[in-house]
C-alpha cells in the first residue's frame, strides 16, 4: 500500500504516544494514505505541540497518560465531543525501561505495567463506545515478548501481555467484526532507546554492529518501515487478517 494512496480517505485515527517514535511516523503515514483526522496522546504538551507542528492541521493532539483511568475518560469524551467515531486505534504508548530480577521492585513492576498492560487494556475498553463497525485495532508489542532479553523481564512479559490480548480480543470483537492484530517492532531507532533504556550513543552503535550480524536485515529499523506494517494491519488490504502477530525486525527472532 502506498504512502500516497487514498486507503484511509475520511477516516479517523486514534494513535496513543503519537508525539515520537512509531507513533509519530505513523500519524504521518495516516495523513499521506488520506485520513480525515489524527487524534494523537502523550504525556508532554510540548512534545504534543512539536509533533502538531510537524503534522499540521488534521492532526487534534491531546495531552493523556494511558496509566491514567480519568486521562482515558477525557480522552474518550473529547473525541465524544467532536462528534467523531473511529476508524483505526492504534495503541502505541508503552515505556522501555530496565529491570534487575532480584532487586527488582514493587514500584519498578507498577510503572511498567501500569502503561503497557493496565493502560493499553483501559484505552481499548474506554474508546470502545467510540469504534465503527468493522473498523480495526493495532496493538503495539515487541520481538521481546518472545526473545526474553536480560534485564528486561518486566518489559518482555508486558509486551506478552499485549500479544495475548489481540488473541483474546480477537474473538470478543467478532459480533462487531472488529479486527485486532498485534505489530512487533524489531530493533527500531526511536527515542525510547535514550529516554527509556539510557543509551548513549556508544550503546547505539554497539547494538548496530550486533545487529549486522545476528539479523538477516543487518541493520536496525526506522519508525517509518514500522508505520508501514501498522497501516497494512489497520487498511481494508488486510481484510481477513485477523488476531495476528506481525513481527516487523527484519528477521531478527524469524531465523
Amino acid at each position: 500500500m502506498s504512502a500516497t494512496s487514498n486507503a484511509f480517505n475520511e477516516q479517523t485515527i486514534l494513535i496513543t504516544g503519537g508525539s515520537s517514535g512509531i507513533g509519530l511516523a505513523s500519524a504521518q503515514a495516516f495523513i499521506h494514505a488520506g485520513a480525515k483526522r489524527v487524534y494523537i496522546t502523550g504525556r508532554s504538551q510540548v512534545r504534543l505541540d512539536q509533533a502538531r507542528e510537524i503534522l499540521g492541521n488534521k492532526v487534534i493532539a491531546i495531552k493523556a497518560d494511558v496509566a491514567s483511568i480519568s486521562d482515558l475518560q477525557t480522552l474518550h469524551d473529547k473525541i465524544a465531543q467532536q462528534g467523531d467515531k473511529i476508524d483505526v486505534l492504534f495503541a502505541n504508548a508503552g515505556i522501555a525501561i530496565h529491570n534487575q530480577f532480584g532487586n527488582t521492585t514493587a514500584n519498578e513492576f507498577a510503572t511498567t505495567f501500569d502503561t503497557n498492560v493496565k493502560g493499553l487494556f483501559f484505552t481499548v475498553q474506554s474508546l470502545l463506545p467510540l469504534m465503527k463497525p468493522a473498523s480495526a485495532i493495532v496493538l503495539n508489542a515487541s520481538i521481546a515478548a518472545s526473545k526474553g532479553m536480560p534485564n528486561l523481564s518486566l518489559y518482555n512479559a508486558s509486551k506478552a501481555a499485549v500479544r495475548s490480548f489481540a488473541r483474546s480480543w480477537a474473538n470478543d470483537l467478532k459480533d462487531r467484526q472488529i479486527r485486532v492484530n498485534t505489530i512487533s517492532p524489531g530493533v527500531t531507532r526511536t527515542p525510547i532507546m535514550e529516554n527509556g533504556l539510557g543509551m548513549k550513543e556508544e550503546d547505539i552503535a554497539n547494538f548496530s554492529a550486533y545487529l549486522a550480524d545476528a539479523a538477516p536485515a543487518g541493520r536496525m529499523g526506522q519508525p517509518e518501515e514500522i508505520a508501514a506494517a501498522v497501516l497494512f494491519l489497520a487498511s481494508k488490504a488486510a481484510s481477513y487478517v485477523n488476531g495476528v502477530e506481525l513481527c516487523a525486525d527484519g528477521g531478527l527472532i524469524q531465523v
